[in-house]
């Protein structure tokens, strides 16, 4: 249920009874030529909304500018800061702690947010215990990853516009993708990528990581069912706590 589509005369009983609110979370940047900058708010939202029907919870607008400060140079990229995502995340968190939600779930798009969500959750934790926060991306999903993958990855954390992203957006968002411009991104990801800062123009001309031709509805599917098959656990198990 989408929550900006409620009036504020009848939202407050709905809330008693849902208890649960879903904040997709993406961001504006460079995905090669075969996908749009919109990639992760796409990915975020679509998933939301599966995951928001399974647990009957209420589905947030998408906050859609992420911290993407390793493809702030590349063309179509908006950036911004830690400092300030962590500000945004925490204020949507105490007016949802407010309004009697009990459940915070923010569904990443973005591996980028990853440090920011945690700050915020860990803030909000510190004023407000009694909010059960949570910080998805992509949960468990390590295995059938490698299960289905059939190019190695471009690196052991991170993956870019490649043939997994793109196979989520084939199952989740078929619309915005080309697969006609799709490419087999080439990349030099050296050891001191991640331990210095390094903007991806250093290692790649494509924001390409990897090689999406191969990329497939099929695939998706399998991840993302996983995906949500862990985090309804997740919250049905918060849920049970309440």
């Amino acid at each position: 249920m989408e929550f900006e589509y409620e009036n504020s005369y009848e939202v407050k009983e709905k809330i008693k009874r849902k208890k649960v609110a879903v904040l997709p979370i993406g961001a504006v940047e460079a995905h090669g030529p075969h996908l749009p900058l919109g990639t992760d708010n796409l990915l975020a939202r679509r998933l939301s909304e599966k995951l928001a029907e399974l647990i009957d919870a209420f589905i947030l607008p998408t906050l859609p500018y992420g911290q993407v400060w390793s493809l702030k140079n590349f063309p179509g990229s908006i950036n911004v800061s830690n400092n300030s995502l962590i500000s945004l995340i925490y204020d949507i968190g105490e007016s949802l702690y407010r309004q009697g939600f009990k459940i915070f779930v923010m569904v990443n798009g973005h591996l980028g947010n990853a440090v920011a969500m945690k700050e915020a959750a860990r803030k909000l934790y510190d004023s407000f215990p009694e909010l059960k926060v949570v910080y998805l991306f992509y949960p468990g999903t390590g295995k059938i990853v490698e299960e289905i993958r059939e190019s190695p990855a471009s690196h052991g954390t991170y993956f870019h516009a490649c043939e997994i992203e793109t196979s989520y957006m084939l199952y989740l968002a078929p619309e915005f993708v080309h697969m006609e411009k799709a490419i087999d991104g080439k990349s030099n990801i050296q050891l001191s990528a991640d331990v210095t800062p390094t903007p991806w123009e250093e290692i790649t001309d494509s924001a390409v990581l990897g090689d999406a031709t191969l990329a497939t509805s099929e695939k998706g599917e399998k991840v993302i069912q996983v995906a949500l098959e862990n985090m309804v656990k997740l919250i049905e198990e918060m849920k049970d706590g309440l």
